[in-house]
């Protein structure tokens, strides 16, 4: 009977975890709808299944390792010494 409680227990902690962060697409659905205030009826319908079937916009290409360099290298032009580590150090470890 403990083992029975204990497992209810764990599942509906880990349901609570899980359904705590929206996914993706209610993320979606939720701004879709906000944008679809003050429709109604078959124009609202509409503009539903278009926003829903939309893709996401492509994200812009991330930086190679020498693209990042390079700018922080120019960004750091004039900094000498403690100063200059710091700054590359800071730099070259933004995402």
């Amino acid at each position: 009977m403990k083992k029975l409680f204990v497992a209810s227990l764990i599942l509906s902690l880990s349901g609570a975890v899980y359904a705590a962060e929206p996914t993706a697409q209610q993320n979606k659905m939720k701004t879709c709808n906000a944008d679809a205030a003050g429709k109604k009826g078959d124009e609202r319908k509409a503009f539903m299944k278009e926003c829903l079937s939309a893709k996401p916009a492509a994200e812009a290409p991330k930086m190679t390792q020498q693209d990042k360099m390079k700018k922080c290298n120019a960004d750091a032009s004039g900094k000498k010494g403690d100063e200059r580590k710091g700054f590359m150090k800071e730099c070259l470890s933004n995402k």
